[in-house]
């Protein structure tokens, strides 16, 4: 394959964005103004809306209601084009990034905003047991799980008369758990209940297991325990202190206790894309570039490192890895690419000893339907709970939602879904196996279906 160079032949400044989550098309929107030109790069070709994943998971909204192709959200600005490709290395003296395909781009500013993927804790095996949700793919896959688990017991007990306990443990107590595990209680209490004839899908059950001694521990104590009794009211177990110590099909360990899963669901951790590790700067634990006040890892003002790949601290505490500190990183990378070029085109320096600052404007997690936790800290300070939470959580993300269609869309499908208690995404696709599920001798799916499904869990 031919290995073609891009330089750059004129006196605009070349800006490179790897990554089209929040923080990069953030960045292209802002960098959009000025006198440079952009190319954005991303091996997908769709920006998904992220904390709106778990409602496709769990078949409220379809796929397309929560993600919006790449070109489409910036093709009004003229001096970005967009490329479906992958960074897989970087020459940081020639300020250069090699893609998947061989072609090799050179750069006078480099935005690297590639986000994280989920983190098993050196048990990588456990990812076909318990996928996780970072992406389209992913939600889709957990959709297919938990309703395939409801399919599987019907035609199970019109054959036998019994079957597995519909058991889902989620690992993890984070807002990505807790909001897993209110969806399932949710469809499975309010959406499903008229649709069986052999089995009732209200007596499954949902237990979080949480490693650490609270749940949701970036939120303050007492909006914790509001969110473990709205998860006990829909009728979750929640176990903290429990340490997951092997994921097998069927059934997870939390020390020598076993406990029997018909659906297992990942939200215990994540680590950052590994083009941090490959730019060859310092990174902490997880994978993150450790970056100073202007974004930049050390020795490189060219290069702003932003979102869930990017290890900033104020005030001691790292900047968490969600979907405002992102937005705010991409645009001020943007914004400070914006100041150097005016440095260097007319010597004006105003601005550049300006560094980023968070501006932390709160947390919520939805629980289920009516149900939430919300700690507001802009444009006034409460901590909310319960409809009023839920309320303020539905309208804060239908507002961030990329494109007016998206937005009207999503606002319906929940207007539809509260009023009617039906949602209309509840499609199965691919293989119609469970791992660890066990099929009454002699039925369709016979011996084959207690073995693990061959199934690969797309990375986010």
């Amino acid at each position: 394959m031919g290995v073609a160079a891009v330089t750059g032949v004129n006196a605009r400044k070349r800006v490179l964005i790897l990554g089209g989550g929040f923080a990069g098309l953030f960045a292209a929107e802002e960098a959009a103004r000025l006198p440079v030109d952009i190319t954005l790069i991303d091996r997908k070709n769709h920006h998904t809306f992220q904390p709106l994943l778990y409602q496709v998971a769990l078949a409220v909204l379809s796929p397309a209601e929560i993600a919006q192709p790449i070109r489409s959200v910036l093709h009004d600005h003229p001096n970005i084009e967009v490329l479906m490709d992958e960074a897989v290395g970087f020459d940081l003296a020639q300020r250069r990034v090699e893609l998947k395909t061989g072609t090799r781009l050179d750069y006078d500013y480099l935005i690297v905003a590639t986000g994280a993927t989920h983190s098993y804790f050196g048990r990588d095996e456990w990812a076909k047991l318990a996928p996780g949700l970072k992406s389209i793919e992913d939600a889709i896959e957990i959709r297919r799980r938990v309703l395939l688990a409801f399919e599987l017991a019907e035609r199970q007990m019109q054959e036998s008369g019994t079957h597995p306990p519909l058991n889902f443990i989620v690992v993890g107590g984070g807002p990505t758990g807790v909001e897993l595990a209110g969806a399932i209680m949710d469809i499975a209490k309010l959406y499903m209940t008229k649709d069986f004839r052999h089995i009732d899908p209200s007596t499954a059950k949902v237990e979080i297991l949480e490693g650490s001694p609270y749940l949701l521990g970036a939120y303050p104590p007492d909006l914790q325990k509001k969110a473990v009794e709205q998860l006990n009211a829909l009728g979750v177990e929640v176990r903290t202190g429990a340490q997951v110590t092997d994921v097998q099909p069927g059934y997870v360990m939390v020390g020598n206790e076993r406990i029997d899963a018909a659906v297992t669901l990942w939200a215990a951790g994540v680590e950052a894309s590994p083009l941090g590790k490959l730019l060859g700067v310092p990174t902490d634990r997880r994978g993150c570039v450790i970056v100073d006040q202007f974004l930049n890892p050390p020795g490189h003002p060219e290069i702003f490192i932003c979102g869930d790949l990017a290890h900033v601290e104020e005030n001691g505490k790292q900047v968490p890895g969600v979907a405002q500190p992102a937005m705010q990183m991409g645009t001020y990378a943007a914004k400070r690419i914006g100041r150097l070029v005016t440095r260097d085109a007319r010597g004006d320096s105003v601005g550049l000893n300006q560094p980023f600052h968070y501006f932390d404007k709160g947390d919520m997690a939805t629980i289920g339907r009516k149900a939430a936790v919300a700690r507001i800290k802009w444009p006034f300070h409460a901590d909310w709970s319960g409809f009023p939470a839920w309320i303020t959580w539905l309208f804060v993300h239908v507002f961030f939602l990329i494109g007016f269609r998206n937005r009207l869309t999503v606002f319906s499908q929940w207007a539809w879904t509260y009023l009617t208690l039906s949602d209309g995404a509840r499609l199965i696709t691919g293989s119609q196996e469970l791992p660890g599920w066990e099929e009454k001798p002699g039925s369709d799916q016979g011996s084959s279906a207690q073995k693990p499904a061959d199934i690969a869990v797309p990375k986010a």
